[in-house]
């Protein structure tokens, strides 16, 4: 299932023959490919490129209220200053953007190849042009679209920034057009398990036009309805295709059970090694980074699992003041337990049943479980697929993009997205009378849907973002767990609140300017090599 994994390196060359070193000068490769461009696998192997640029595990989620690693983070706390250089954010996806340019022109060139490989091909690359857009304008807002391979005198180097509706319209039109040349995931099966699907192209249209609708809606500009439409009928094509469903455990998800074309939740992963002995490529994210303390959640993520009921611990009769640290997880939402560690659940090769986290390391007095297993964490090679977009996104995408274009969702809406997860999580569902006679709020109840099902998974600080909610929700205080002292210990001190909860960082460290922050810097290099761009407001 991993087989195309084992030779991702072959188009490599053709493509990367350039250094990375600013953002707007890309030239074409240096490497001759005369002899390139002539069949079906020359398009393959240089496609296979591009897949190294979607997501690793990463902590990212510390740049919201769910997370916190060893140290302050200074996204979250509001404290980073404008980088002369960023690498990561601002260079590495134009990087894509110029392989994939390189490919959309070149790949005509293999006519022996036939017209649909070509546009297969082609397909592939308008997706991760897209990818690449659409992680650069989440970012920084306005920024040099650029379309074709350049050469050292091209004027296209010294662009400005194009505007963001302009940017949008032509990751649509990439997206669109893979949709239509991709096959579908049932044609891929099991030989082409990891490539881009359909259904792929069409589940991340969804998720770019409801960041961009609801950031225009919340934000006040631009024509938000206009994108809140795209994301209703990108997601229902992705439903309506009845090519994917719901993996029947939430935990085995991100397991090794989780794993190749038999989940059909899954639309787009990361893929490592093909297995122990074919270490093509593997991480260590649970012991680097679950474990070890470099990100834990937060006491802001634990309070949005409901209660068994449907109800917040805030208005449930099932919730009883914990005593001890199971307590914590009593008739709660199953997601809960998945996602945090709880006494009695498989740890680690030293320890091998958890018990309490361990505050030296996890600094919130509690620890992520998603993706942990105690063989990886032993060895430090782990093969876990990285799951990067499935299909439970995209029924959360479909209700919140209804109800916010529409200002109301009907209960059959619901029980065709938001309920089908809840029924999973074994909560109780989600209906307008439910609302009604507890008192909840359907917009509040849809975001916190999409922050429990998709928690530890990098999406909650771009929600606060688009939502506007970041000014009210980052500066907040930083709380962990309850303080079970008879569990903790005292071997470590911490700092407490009043009510006893571990107090992570202090609101006096936090801050966030709504003026500035919702845009990120540009690295102050960049603005320098090319007088047309302009510093984002405030930095």
């Amino acid at each position: 299932m991993k087989s195309f994994i084992k030779h991702i390196t072959l188009g490599v060359a053709v493509l990367v023959g350039v250094s990375a070193c600013d953002v707007n000068r890309l030239p074409e490769t240096n490497i001759s490919d005369a002899t390139f461009w002539r069949s079906e696998a020359d398009l393959k192997s240089a496609s296979n490129y591009l897949y190294t640029f979607l997501p690793v595990f990463n902590r990212d989620d510390n740049w919201s209220d769910d997370a916190f690693g060893l140290a302050s983070n200074n996204v979250s706390d509001g404290s980073r200053l404008a980088p002369s250089t960023d690498n990561d954010n601002y260079n590495i996806p134009y990087n894509l953007i110029r392989a994939a340019n390189n490919i959309i022109e070149k790949a005509p060139r293999a006519e022996a190849a036939g017209q649909t490989a070509i546009d297969r091909y082609v397909a592939e690359a308008r997706f991760f042009r897209a990818w690449g857009y659409f992680l650069l304008v989440q970012k920084y807002g306005s920024v040099p679209l650029i379309l074709k391979t350049l050469d050292d005198a091209s004027p296209e180097l010294y662009s400005a920034a194009a505007p963001r509706e302009e940017i949008y319209q032509q990751i649509y039109q990439d997206l669109d057009f893979a949709a239509s040349k991709l096959p579908t995931p049932t044609t891929l099966g099991n030989a082409d398990y990891g490539r881009i699907s359909n259904t792929a192209a069409l589940a991340f249209k969804a998720r770019v036009a409801l960041f961009e609708g609801t950031r225009a809606k919340f934000h006040n500009y631009g024509t938000p309805n206009s994108h809140l439409t795209l994301a209703v009928a990108a997601a229902k094509a992705v439903i309506d295709s009845k090519q994917h469903d719901l993996f029947a455990n939430y935990f085995n998800l991100f397991q090794y059970e989780g794993e190749g074309r038999q989940n059909r939740e899954n639309i787009i992963v990361r893929q490592y090694g093909v297995s122990a002995t074919e270490r093509v490529s593997t991480h260590a994210y649970y012991r680097s980074t679950l474990e070890n303390g470099n990100l834990s959640p937060t006491k802001s993520l634990a309070d949005s699992y409901l209660m068994t009921d449907g109800l917040p611990t805030s208005k449930s009769p099932l919730y009883k003041t914990p005593v001890v640290s199971l307590d914590v997880f009593a008739n709660r939402d199953e997601r809960m337990g998945a996602t945090i560690m709880k006494r009695g659940d498989a740890y680690m090769g030293t320890k091998l049943i958890f018990d309490v986290a361990p505050l030296v390391f996890n600094k919130t007095g509690f620890t992520f479980r998603k993706y942990s297993n105690v063989d990886d964490w032993v060895t430090q090679n782990s093969t876990m697929d990285r799951v990067v977009l499935r299909y439970a996104e995209v029924l959360l995408t479909y209700a919140e993009a209804k109800f916010e274009l529409e200002g109301q969702i009907s209960d059959a809406d619901l029980d065709i997205s938001v309920n089908l997860l809840r029924n999973r999580a074994k909560v109780a569902t989600l209906s307008n009378a439910f609302v009604a006679t507890n008192g909840l709020d359907m917009r509040e109840e849809l975001r916190r849907e999409r922050r429990v099902e998709l928690a530890q998974e990098g999406f909650r600080y771009w929600d606060l973002i688009r939502w506007k909610t970041a000014e009210t929700e980052l500066p907040k205080p930083v709380l962990g767990n309850y303080f079970f002292r008879d569990e903790f210990g005292t071997s470590v001190t911490v700092n407490l609140t009043p009510q006893n909860y571990i107090l992570v960082q202090d609101v006096s460290f936090r801050k966030f300017d709504a003026e500035r922050d919702y845009l990120w810097p540009i690295p102050i290099n960049e603005i320098s090599l090319n007088s047309n761009l302009k510093q984002n407001p405030k930095w």
